[in-house]
């Protein structure tokens, strides 16, 4: 989140007031002058509650998995629509990190699957006993 707000800082300062309204800006502006204000590329503001935990390793890995997933498909989107140097560097790295931290997932998620005593793992949650 640092690195895209430093990026969405770097583009939008200075801007003149006529490059805001130009840049379909002004609503944003209007709100948050040009401060960092965390919204999805619809205007959807951030809330906690996009972050998932059900207390099941499996079902919180799942998730997290897919939760990568969304951000590389999200910095494949922002690569296809950029031509700055200095915003496709820190997308590509990013967008780097989300592959790699997918992969680490998946790799705690096979570890999890086979300490588990269980042929099928996904009947029941293992963060609580079965008597």
């Amino acid at each position: 989140m640092e690195m895209i707000s430093a990026m969405v800082f770097q583009l939008t300062q200075g801007l003149t007031i006529d490059q805001i309204k130009e840049q379909g800006f002004a609503d944003y502006f209007v709100d948050h002058t040009s401060g960092i204000y965390p919204v999805a590329a619809a205007g959807v503001p951030f809330t906690a509650s996009y972050f998932q935990s059900k207390g099941d390793i499996i079902t919180d890995l799942h998730e997290d998995m897919a939760a990568e997933q969304k951000a590389r498909t999200t910095y494949d989107n922002i690569l296809k629509l950029v031509d700055d140097p200095d915003i496709i560097e820190p997308i590509k790295f990013l967008r780097a990190r989300e592959i790699v931290h997918f992969q680490r997932f998946g790799e705690a998620l096979e570890r999890t699957k086979d300490r588990l005593n269980c042929k099928n793992f996904y009947a029941f949650n293992p963060e609580f006993p079965t008597k």
